[in-house]
C-alpha cells in the first residue's frame, strides 16, 4: 500500500477528528501535511459552515461524531473559526524539523479538546513545545519565507492533486474526503 497522506488545517474540527483515529482506523500512521483550507476555499469560491446558519448544527455533529469515536469531549474555542494562518506555518515548520504529527495533535488537542485559542503566538508556542520542539522558535519561524512558500507549495500540490476540502486522505491516487470516510479508506487499501 502506498503511504497513506492526510491533508488537514488545524481550523478544522473534522480534520481533528481525522488525525485523531486516522493511525488506528488504517493501521499505519499517515503522513500529515498541513494546507491552508482558506486557499482551498478561494479556489472554490466557498467558505467555512461554522460563517452559516449551519453552524450549530455542525458542531453538534462534531460533537456526537467525537463521541462516537471514543474521542474526549469537543470543547471549542471562544473565537472559532479564528485565524489560524500562523498556526499552519508553525505546522509547516514542525513537519520540515521532524515533529509535525507530534505538533498536529498537539495542537488539535489544545484547540479541541481544551478550547485553546490557536491564533495567539505564545499558545502556538507552548504547543510546540509539548510536542518536544523548542518552543521559543516559533515567532521567527511563523516569519521564515521558507515556511511561507512551503505551505503555500503544499496548498497548491494539494489543489493539484485533487484535493477540495480538508481532511482529505490520499493513497496514491485514490482520495477520500471527510473524517468519516477513513473506515471506506481502510477497507479499499487492505491487502
Amino acid at each position: 500500500m502506498a503511504m497513506p497522506v492526510l491533508y488537514f488545517d488545524l481550523g478544522s474540527p473534522y480534520a481533528h477528528l481525522a488525525v485523531a483515529r486516522a493511525e488506528r482506523v488504517l493501521g499505519v500512521a499517515p503522513d500529515l501535511q498541513p494546507v491552508l483550507l482558506g486557499a482551498l476555499f478561494q479556489r472554490r469560491d466557498s467558505g467555512s459552515w461554522a460563517r452559516t446558519a449551519e453552524r450549530a448544527a455542525g458542531m453538534a455533529e462534531v460533537e456526537r461524531r467525537a463521541a462516537a469515536y471514543g474521542l474526549p469531549p469537543v470543547r471549542w474555542p471562544a473565537v472559532w473559526p479564528g485565524d489560524g494562518l500562523a498556526v499552519m506555518r508553525a505546522a509547516t515548520w514542525a513537519r520540515r524539523e521532524g515533529d509535525g504529527a507530534a505538533f498536529a495533535h498537539a495542537a488539535f488537542d489544545r484547540a479541541f479538546a481544551q478550547g485553546g485559542d490557536l491564533s495567539d503566538v505564545a499558545t502556538i508556542a507552548a504547543v510546540a513545545a509539548a510536542a518536544g520542539l523548542d518552543g521559543e522558535r516559533v515567532p521567527a519561524a511563523i516569519a521564515d519565507p521558507e515556511v511561507k512558500g512551503a505551505l503555500r507549495a503544499a496548498t497548491d500540490a494539494a489543489w493539484d492533486a485533487g484535493v477540495r476540502g480538508i481532511p482529505t486522505l490520499r493513497i496514491g491516487e485514490r482520495l477520500w474526503f471527510g473524517d468519516d470516510r477513513l473506515d471506506e479508506a481502510a477497507g479499499a487499501t487492505a491487502p
